[in-house]
């Protein structure tokens, strides 16, 4: 092949299998506390370069302009002719102070490389040494000035050009006076904030009106309502917070313990109109990083989807069904809770399914059909399916969520706890991790364009999101590595025009949390993105996390979205998500109304999911390319409203499975997972499986099962053509259960 014949190679799937490097976990293992302020180059310097001129020495062709490189999109990019020497330069617009420069180099890279400025454009001075470089990113620290900054490739690592995906200079004055920081923010009206001195009856009047005007409300699940309620460390008196939709109930103190309420964080049925009888559309709700003493020595949270309970200290018992579960109608089905103690029983009564990770409980009672235990301490045996337990000692893989909080001056600070391996029990004290101060985050509030905020991005911001709703018709992109990006009171991203609403570049360590996307009127190819299809980079010692992100096709919008989660980043972690193609909502839905093929799709290798709930979306709900994945708990309901069988055959038969294994993966593990069928609109269409998977030794799923709600509709088999049929002759909801596959 000569040199004229050559394009372009496609993005690299070499990887590096580096494993756990001993210094990023000791302090975790020996329990010691690591609080350090983040001190990234480009957190405190601007992003300069982002949508700057740009001009190179030459172009393979038009596909692959040199503006591609400063555009802020990862996925386009410039490419040289194939010859030595070629460059590319940005021209800041006036000299500015260079502090950075950031290469996300494709598949043909330099092997020689310097970085040059200038202040005319002709004569250039070297700030970098004669360097190497390497597939993927490549940070250099540099100390310089100029108007042109330049990337001078002196000799190719391949037969092809030179390649960049990404182009980054930081430098300059810093931050951007228009988009203002503080360590004292202004969190906005949805978030009230309460101290030791705030009286009882203050507090009390507060949770009571945000939950009192949703009672029996036929608007409140898709209602515009956000309430955040936080609690300074110290003692609260007797509080009564009952949790409606959208709510929040959380602590500032570093350590769960810091802050404790005296009365209730309660969760219960008979509210929610239409579904007085049970607790199984109790969505949308999340209790965080405090202490209760629950009067009468209970706490009640009976919860459904999307309604986590994270770093939580219940001092005395905690019950998860409803007050009326044994009148024949009280249902709960789905929830989380991690990071936490109970120091009583735990009382699971008729929650359907339910995931409890990393925590520590003085004994579990009870189970109904899928219960998952992972670094539980404290946790039942593993005895499924009778009684329905899964439980592995310990969580491969895991990265606790973000949390604000107030330091000892009375500074707010989000604190990110460190990657822990093997790991169980609760994670405080004494946690290790980074403490951020709030100055280094933009605070987005509602009515912030998707423009200002890819600006505070592109100055090296985190971002913090208030609750509220976000309209965006331009994708928020995160390209810079360890970018912290959480929200607070279900903040919600709904993209317009059939854009994509959030793109998480393959970089290491950024953590997105606490986010909600409703897919918008125009149909979105993804509604979130990780990495880059095709590209495997190792991540493995600081991967990227995903925490308490939620997905719906269908709410007050009538949404559209082929694909949910797109994950193409090696490593990825996936800890507690919903991903919901809605049955029912504040605007109408059905077949052809709002549309969505798949909930969850999986490129990346090593991709671990914790939590993973992915229901009614109208083809493989779950699709997993990557190798060595691996899922700890599942649910699952299929479509509820296929019209007919005609309108559902899939690539194997009746219908598409729930969990899809692509057929040339060669290691895979999924530890309790469970689907069910209610084909309500028509009860004679059928699924010939739930899992759907290769025959191979390396391929193994662990306790899972199916369920025909009600016996409406079938599952044909569980696994492939093995575990039999729901509807069971014995009716009644009985499941059909696989202890281990193969």
């Amino acid at each position: 092949m000569t040199l004229p014949t050559l394009t372009s190679p496609p993005p690299q799937t070499l990887r590096r299998r580096g494993r756990v490097v001993l210094s990023a976990v000791l302090a975790a293992t020996l329990g010691i506390t690591v609080v350090s302020v983040a001190t990234d180059a480009s957190a405190a310097d601007a992003l300069l370069s982002q949508g700057k001129p740009a001009t190179a020495s030459s172009v393979e062709n038009a596909t692959f302009p040199a503006s591609a490189a400063v555009d802020g999109n990862t996925g386009t990019r410039w490419s040289s002719t194939f010859a030595d020497p070629q460059w590319l330069q940005v021209d800041l617009g006036s000299t500015q102070s260079i502090s950075q420069v950031v290469l996300n180099w494709e598949a043909a890279y330099a092997s020689a490389f310097t970085i040059q400025t200038s202040a005319n454009g002709s004569t250039w001075t070297n700030i970098s040494p004669v360097t190497a470089g390497q597939n993927g990113l490549q940070t250099l620290n540099v100390t310089g000035s100029g108007r042109y900054v330049r990337m001078n490739g002196t000799t190719r690592a391949t037969p092809y050009g030179y390649s960049l995906w990404e182009f980054q200079v930081f430098g300059g004055s810093g931050t951007d006076p228009s988009l203002p920081t503080s360590d004292t923010p202004d969190l906005g009206p949805n978030v009230r904030i309460f101290e030791p001195s705030t009286p009882a009856s203050t507090i009390q009047s507060a949770v009571d009106q945000a939950f009192n005007a949703q009672l029996r409300s036929p608007t409140a699940q898709f209602g515009a309502q956000r309430h955040v309620f936080l609690f300074k460390p110290g003692t609260y008196g007797r509080v009564w917070a009952n949790v409606g939709f959208y709510t929040t109930l959380a602590g500032l103190g570093l350590n769960p313990d810091d802050v404790t309420i005296n009365g209730a964080v309660n969760v219960d049925s008979g509210w929610n109109y239409g579904d007085e009888s049970n607790a199984t559309q109790n969505f949308w709700r999340s209790m965080e990083n405090l202490s209760i003493v629950p009067e009468g020595g209970t706490n009640r949270w009976a919860v459904s989807q999307a309604a986590p309970m994270r770093r939580v200290h219940i001092k005395g018992n905690l019950t998860l069904a409803p007050s009326n579960q044994d009148n024949g109608q009280g249902y709960s089905s789905g929830g989380y809770l991690a990071d936490s103690v109970v120091d009583g029983v735990v009382s699971s009564g008729s929650q359907q399914q339910w995931y409890t990770r990393d925590s520590r409980i003085g004994r579990w009672d009870g189970g109904v059909w899928n219960m998952v235990y992972s670094g539980v301490q404290g946790a039942p045996a593993n005895a499924f399916p009778n009684p329905p337990h899964t439980t592995l000692a310990t969580t491969p893989v895991t990265r606790e969520k973000p949390f604000l909080y107030v330091d000892s001056a009375g500074l707010y600070r989000v604190f990110v706890p460190a990657l822990r391996r093997n790991s169980a029990g609760a994670n405080w004290p004494n946690t290790a991790g980074t403490s951020i101060p709030m100055r280094e985050f933009y605070v987005a509030k509602p009515g912030d364009s998707a423009a200002r905020i890819n600006s505070a991005l592109a100055q090296g911001l985190n971002l913090f999101f208030t609750p509220g709703t976000y309209t965006l018709n331009d994708t928020i992109r995160v390209t810079r590595a360890n970018t912290v990006v959480t929200g607070i009171g279900f903040p919600t991203l709904i993209p317009t025009g059939g854009v994509e609403a959030l793109n998480v570049a393959d970089v290491d360590g950024i953590k997105v949390s606490g986010l909600t996307f409703d897919a918008g009127t125009t149909n979105s190819p993804t509604l979130m993105s990780v990495g880059r299809a095709g590209v495997h980079t190792d991540h493995a010692v600081n991967p990227i996390s995903l925490q308490d992100v939620f997905f719906r096709i269908g709410s007050s919008v009538q949404g559209k979205a082929t694909t949910t989660l797109a994950v193409h980043s090696d490593d990825t972690i996936i800890d507690h998500i919903w991903a919901w193609r809605a049955d029912h909502g504040g605007a109408p839905t059905g077949w052809a109304v709002n549309t969505g093929d798949t909930g969850l799709l999986v490129n990346g290798d090593d991709v671990l999911a914790t939590g993973l709930f992915v229901e009614h979306y109208q083809k493989y709900e779950v699709i997993w390319n990557g190798n060595r994945g691996r899922t700890i708990f599942f649910q699952n309901e299929k479509p509820y409203d296929v019209p007919n069988q005609a309108a559902w055959i899939g690539p194997r038969g009746n219908g598409y499975a729930a969990y899809k294994v692509a057929d040339n993966v060669t290691d895979h593990e999924l530890w309790g997972g469970g689907s069910y069928a209610y084909f309500n609109v028509n009860p004679s269409v059928r699924v010939d499986r739930a899992f759907e998977v290769p025959n191979r030794s390396g391929v193994r799923l662990r306790s899972v099962l199916t369920v025909s709600l009600g016996d409406v509709g079938t599952i044909a088999n569980v696994v492939n053509d093995v575990g039999g049929a729901v509807p069971n002759p014995a009716g009644n909801t009985t499941p059909r259960n696989v202890v281990a596959y193969p």
